[in-house]
């Protein structure tokens, strides 16, 4: 008889959840295997099946698109659970009930199951035995990612919600979140990222994350390189999935952002969607004047991008919705790390932003809103191309911080630190900015934040989810 752990919190769950992480972010070739998270959900009884989904890939904005479809979904009456990683100040932030944390009541009861079905893995159970036999050439224990996967599910299933929106953790294909079928599959911008993993070009790239298109589901794409584009239509054809391409059906007009947040108007096109056979989205009855005007509480181009490729996601999923439930989810929507303002006077932003485009995207806001001459506190995880973002942000800058994002993912600070150094000589003085280096990541957040004190200079934090998750946590840095 199974002793039942004294799981009498959800912390308590995300404590004996983490004895499986791989310290480093470490991965093997065995660590992306759909066939044992498969065989995992069958032992929860397919939680994942509990409820409509809506599924969502993509190497940058996938966080922010699964967050505006779950927070219009709840304007427009629906309760959905939501899944996205990474968290920023606690786990709880991955597994949510929309935009508000369950019950605890719901994180006890599905951590006792899964704590229920690891141990039946454990124990050997026969159908489970080929896979996660340790001692064998083709068995490993379950990663973390895979039980906090099937964790979200059982949540949501115990709480009884009635849609699931589902991001991927990394690529697509073999992601423990695709054993999903979803009512439409969703992929944002695409970049070469993760590239140990999912291949050294676009084309390679794509096809992981394409690996979400299922028979017969609508795609939603966001505007996409030529490469990219090829992957995707080619894909959407051999499985009969029509194809909705967001430059094909509506375009962001009249867009502009302040401290507060950014307007648009979402204006629809009369494009059609594409293979099986050409079919009218429903896209263009939100209103007699073919737009919808749109306020985001979070600034940036690139969020009224986000926003416009969610609201097609949602129509295609839920053609019902009308405008008003579309306008009061958006405006309402906040996410952490999406430049995020912690801090007022001086101001101190975050953002999780760790690609070449993104970094870029959020040093063009940054420097749109606060000006050139800020201070940069930068940390990157290895594997990113460290070399591309000190290219693109060193010039704006005068003051920049360079040390590790945390000691969860491996990195490589001395290496980005000299990146920086080589881009910050190349700029012609007075205006050459001043590059320290500190390795550890508490002592630069505060390094930062005292400069930003005393000389008065806005500071941004960027470059990884958890180097702004250090900046959250210091005491005196509470959001204004």
């Amino acid at each position: 008889m199974l002793v039942r752990p004294p799981f009498t919190s959800s912390a308590c769950v995300f404590d004996w959840l983490s004895g499986f992480i791989t310290l480093g972010g470490g991965q093997s070739s065995k660590s992306f295997r759909l066939d044992r998270m498969e065989i995992l959900s069958g032992l929860a009884g397919h939680p994942e099946r509990s409820a409509p989904v809506i599924h969502v890939a993509g190497s940058k904005g996938k966080g922010s698109v699964t967050g505006m479809i779950s927070a219009m979904l709840e304007a427009a009456g629906f309760f959905p659970a939501r899944y996205t990683s990474p968290h920023v100040s606690e786990y709880r932030e991955r597994i949510t009930a929309g935009s508000r944390y369950f019950d605890e009541s719901v994180y006890i009861q599905a951590g006792m199951e899964l704590w229920e079905i690891a141990e039946t893995v454990q124990r050997g159970s026969k159908k489970a035995y080929a896979l996660f036999d340790t001692q064998s050439e083709r068995g490993e224990a379950p990663s973390f990612f895979e039980l906090l996967t099937l964790y979200f599910f059982l949540c949501a299933r115990a709480a009884r919600r009635d849609v699931l929106v589902v991001e991927t953790g990394m690529g697509g294909r073999l992601d423990a979140t695709n054993i999903v079928d979803p009512l439409v599959s969703v992929i944002t911008a695409i970049e070469l990222e993760h590239t140990q993993y999912l291949g050294n070009t676009i084309a390679a790239i794509a096809g992981e994350k394409a690996g979400i298109i299922k028979a017969g589901r609508p795609l939603v794409l966001f505007e996409q390189e030529a490469e990219a584009l090829n992957v995707f239509q080619e894909a959407a054809l051999e499985k009969g999935a029509p194809l909705y391409y967001f430059p094909r059906l509506a375009e962001i007009q009249s867009l502009c952002f302040d401290r507060q947040g950014t307007d648009f108007s979402l204006v629809f096109k009369d494009g059609e969607g594409t293979a099986p056979q050409k079919e009218t989205p429903p896209f263009r009855r939100l209103s007699d004047t073919g737009k919808i005007d749109i306020t985001l509480s979070i600034p940036g181009k690139i969020q009224g991008k986000n926003a416009g490729l969610s609201i097609l996601a949602l129509k295609a999923a839920f053609p019902r919705i009308g405008a008003e439930a579309i306008r009061s989810g958006l405006r309402n929507f906040r996410l952490p790390a999406r430049f995020e303002r912690i801090r007022e006077n001086p101001p101190v932003i975050i953002d999780g932003a760790h690609t070449p485009r993104s970094t870029e995207l959020c040093a063009d806001t940054f420097t749109s809103l606060y000006g050139e001459g800020g201070i940069l506190l930068f940390g990157c995880t290895a594997g990113k191309d460290g070399e591309t973002m000190a290219r693109l942000l060193a010039p704006h800058f005068s003051r920049i911080i360079v040390t590790a994002p945390g000691s969860f993912k491996t990195s490589d600070p001395e290496k980005l630190f000299r990146f920086f150094q080589y881009e910050a000589e190349k700029i012609e003085r007075p205006a050459q900015p001043r590059v320290s280096f500190m390795k550890d990541t508490e002592q630069a957040v505060r390094a930062a934040l005292n400069l930003g004190e005393e000389s008065g200079l806005p500071l941004l934090g960027t470059g990884s989810f958890y180097l702004a998750a250090a900046i959250r946590q210091e005491p005196h840095c509470k959001k204004s």
